[in-house]
């Protein structure tokens, strides 16, 4: 028997418009992901709506609004194999109000192809302080991804020609925002030019790019490290979805974040407290008996309805449920406020996104004020927060929380502010302190 592939989740990122679904779309027909009859529709289908350049896109735009309006927007999983592994790709959407859908994205990614266009009008604009590659960037780090293949892309335009110089140029600057961000781009980063829409260095090495020494697209994916699965902590699997399907009853969705999940064990949903025995788990249209982290699992709990889970909620051994925080508790966290048109003061309550939750909470403490390169300490109680300012604060939710701190669970110990369709700030959770 041949070794198993390992698995891995990707996610693809970066601003609108730099090429995430076209470079995604045509490496998946070079992986062999897809097939001639799904390849040559997809063609017509975009031909029909005068989009030819954006054929490739169409395999990762398959909702028909988004064909329509020509943007991503839910989450679309696709499966493609390289030589050693298997992943599967959850295509992250690029425009500003899909953020939220990248923050319960990029938590579930093991590695990120971060997609920043060559073109210089397109580069600037993605790498701004209001551009989506930067805030992208950030997200990806608070969120623990801690590997970046990075993507140069658009290296066919006419303005860049394939040129190495410009390459370079705007490798430089991406390596800053990455340094800033927390990256080791020494061993954590892969750069490498590519052209999604002709195909250069995706799957082959270019004709067109004989400068270029490095991997290919395909193989920088074969080459990443497979993270370590953390299967000895107890169970952790926040709900994506639930669905009512004939014959089977209420079938919640999501993936393993920790532990393992199986088939007769005694079970926990946070925050609704519903205990019951799990009946059936099931991954791409397979019975399991046992699922890890990492898993995408439908699974079937006794007794269950509706109304005890829904999106946002945690399911946990019944020996280990997941912690609620309650309107009467505290969540002290250490935030980097990544945008706000003013500042962040006490009483603000914007809305707290954390897994697959997303929760309203107020700011009732601005605690300390930190050096967000160094995390020194600038001022104790600030009176507000702004832009660009770290800080640990303490927020109070305004209906029950399914969370954990990031020390025992950073897979659900990391939270994203958002307001007004902007991601104001992200952060991890350092403590949940009980009320009375």
């Amino acid at each position: 028997m041949p070794k198993e592939k390992e698995h891995m989740n990707l996610v693809i990122i970066g601003h609108i418009d730099n090429g995430k679904s076209t470079l995604m779309g045509h490496l998946l027909i070079k992986a062999g992901a897809v097939s001639d009859r799904e390849a040559r529709e997809m063609e017509k289908m975009a031909k029909d709506l005068d989009r030819e350049s954006w054929k490739f896109a169409y395999f990762m735009d398959r909702l028909a609004e988004e064909r329509k309006r020509g943007i991503t927007i839910d989450l679309a999983f696709r499966k493609f194999e390289t030589k050693s592994k298997y992943f599967t790709i959850i295509d992250a959407p690029g425009h500003a109000d899909f953020v939220k859908n990248m923050i319960t994205g990029a938590s579930q990614a093991d590695a990120a192809i971060l997609v920043f266009s060559a073109k210089t009008s397109e580069f600037a604009a993605a790498i701004s302080d209001n551009g989506q590659g930067r805030e992208h960037a950030f997200l990806a780090k608070t969120l623990g991804v801690k590997k970046i293949i990075l993507a140069i892309n658009k290296m066919d335009d006419a303005s860049v020609n394939y040129s190495e110089e410009r390459y370079n140029e705007v490798k430089a600057e991406i390596e800053n925002l990455l340094k800033v961000v927390g990256y080791n781009t020494e061993k954590d980063v892969t750069f490498l030019p590519v052209s999604a829409f002709v195909g250069d260095n995706l799957a082959e090495p270019s004709e067109n790019m004989k400068w270029w020494k490095g991997p290919t697209l395909l193989e920088a994916l074969d080459n990443l490290p497979v993270p370590e699965k953390p299967v000895d902590k107890p169970l952790r699997l926040p709900v994506q979805d639930v669905y009512k399907i004939k014959g089977a009853g209420v079938v919640p969705v999501g993936r393993i974040e920790t532990g393992l999940m199986k088939v007769g064990m005694q079970v926990d949903v946070a925050p609704t407290n519903f205990k019951g025995e799990l009946r059936s788990i099931e991954m791409h249209h397979e019975a399991l008996q046992q699922a890890q982290p990492g898993d995408n699992v439908g699974f079937n709990i006794r007794g269950i309805t509706m109304k005890d889970v829904y999106r946002g909620c945690v399911v946990a051994d019944a020996k280990s449920p997941c912690t609620v925080v309650t309107p009467k508790d505290t969540i002290t966290a250490q935030i980097i406020v990544i945008w706000h048109p003013t500042a962040l003061a006490l009483g603000y309550t914007p809305v707290v996104h954390s897994h697959t939750a997303q929760i309203a909470c107020k700011f009732v403490e601005l605690s300390k004020k930190l050096d967000g390169k160094t995390g020194q300490v600038l001022e104790d109680n600030p009176q507000f927060i702004k832009k660009g300012d770290a800080a640990i604060v303490k927020l109070q939710p305004i209906k029950k929380f399914p969370l954990e701190k990031f020390k025992d669970f950073p897979e659900i110990g990391r939270i994203a502010v958002r307001d007004m369709g902007r991601t104001v700030s992200v952060g991890v959770v350092l403590a949940i302190e009980k009320g009375a």
